[in-house]
């Protein structure tokens, strides 16, 4: 009997800044850069490529390029974050 599987498309579950919120908070508690790009880049769809680096400051090459390299620069992430009302925040790390 074959498997029946469904499309998995991110973007269908990206639809309120709080979905895009906790999608990037996953991805920082991960910790890897290619994750967090790749995050970004899903949340910048979700919203429009153009309108995200429009408001980042940056051409959409420039945006899409730093994005798929996996390791964005930390003044690129900045200032994306910022056009997407966000902030990066740093906290300890409990230790247990």
């Amino acid at each position: 009997m074959p498997l029946n599987t469904t499309r998995f498309d991110v973007l269908d579950y990206l639809k309120t800044p709080e979905d895009r919120l906790a999608f990037i908070e996953a991805a920082f508690e991960d910790g890897e850069a290619m994750i967090i790009a790749r995050t970004i880049s899903s949340v910048a769809q979700s919203i429009g490529m153009n309108v995200v680096a429009k408001k980042a400051g940056m051409t959409l090459g420039t945006f899409i390029e730093a994005l798929s390299e996996g390791d964005p620069p930390l003044s690129m992430l900045l200032a994306v974050l910022k056009a997407l009302d966000l902030q990066l925040l740093v906290k300890r790390i409990d230790q247990q």
